[in-house]
């Protein structure tokens, strides 16, 4: 640097930047609270969540308590939703069925955007070989069937909550590792990284006091869309068996228990923890649109 160019004072962008991010959130809320789309996704996820919750304490009927003299009974002033084979009333168990899948869902989603995120960070910040290593296995666990590498991890381990909340979060990871990397690619050759190496700052703290905070709205919106997958694929599993266990009133389980009599068309049974499934999903991935498109403004 020459003697006679003036340098630049430290705390001027320390300050801005800030204040830039406080106005640029205050933006985003405000677009997310003028969007039909997020304001329906995100009323579907209070609904599920307040179920959960508080669901136990107000359900009707014991969600657990078998029933066996009023078995397979249709949608009546009683039973809303009917019973199933074994007499339980089915709205009972809908309602408190939402507690499994939103607590293991969103530790999957958190176990899958940190794994991912800080793979991301490692294999975009240091290119090279670190990238062309960690890039080809990346490349090999994402040409297999996701719900395939996640059974076969069940099958050896053995079925339960953490062992599905770890399986399903490191089965997304490489996902949520190749939209940091590409973020971090866009990043680390900017001056704001360049001025740390030249402070002297080391690797890990450029990548995660520098980069990340500049990348946290595609990790946002990435993790968000993988919620609505992780939902799926746990529901998916506990239909086959392999992730929540009986008794249970977990959608997925619910379904694979009842799905055997619909050929008596008793379709209640399995219609509403279906509806119940999709309409979490289609709630997160509202929310997810919704935060893409304000993020992206």
């Amino acid at each position: 640097m020459s003697e006679g160019m003036p340098l630049a004072d430290p705390a001027v962008p320390m300050a801005a930047a800030p204040a830039g991010r406080e106005e640029k959130g205050r933006g985003v809320a405000g677009l997310l609270l003028r969007s039909p789309a997020f304001l329906l996704g995100a009323a579907i996820l209070l609904f599920w969540t307040a179920c959960a919750l508080f669901a136990p304490s107000f359900v009707p009927y014991d969600p657990f308590a078998d029933d066996l003299l009023n078995t397979l009974q249709p949608p009546s002033a009683e039973h809303w939703f009917g019973t199933d084979q074994l007499g339980r009333d089915v709205f009972s168990r809908v309602l408190v069925g939402a507690r499994d899948i939103l607590t293991i869902a969103p530790l999957a989603t958190i176990v899958g955007t940190v794994a991912g995120t800080a793979i991301g960070l490692i294999t975009g910040y240091f290119g090279g070989w670190v990238d062309a290593v960690i890039g080809r296995l990346l490349e090999v666990m994402l040409s297999l069937p996701l719900i395939i590498v996640a059974l076969l991890v069940l099958v050896a381990l053995g079925p339960s909550t953490p062992t599905v909340v770890v399986v399903v979060g490191l089965v997304f990871a490489p996902l949520v590792a190749r939209t940091v990397r590409a973020a971090v690619l866009t990043e680390r050759h900017l001056d704001y990284v360049a001025a740390a190496a030249v402070r002297g700052e080391g690797a890990p703290y450029i990548m995660i006091a520098e980069i990340l905070p500049n990348i946290l709205p595609p990790i946002i919106v990435e993790g968000t869309v993988r919620l609505g997958y992780a939902i799926f694929t746990i529901a998916s599993l506990s239909f086959l068996g392999f992730g929540v266990q009986p008794p249970s009133p977990d959608w997925g389980l619910s379904i694979a228990e009842n799905y055997g009599v619909l050929v008596g068309g008793f379709w209640w049974t399995v219609v509403f923890d279906t509806a119940a499934t999709a309409s979490l999903i289609v709630g997160v991935n509202l929310v997810a649109e919704s935060l893409q498109r304000a993020l992206a403004e």
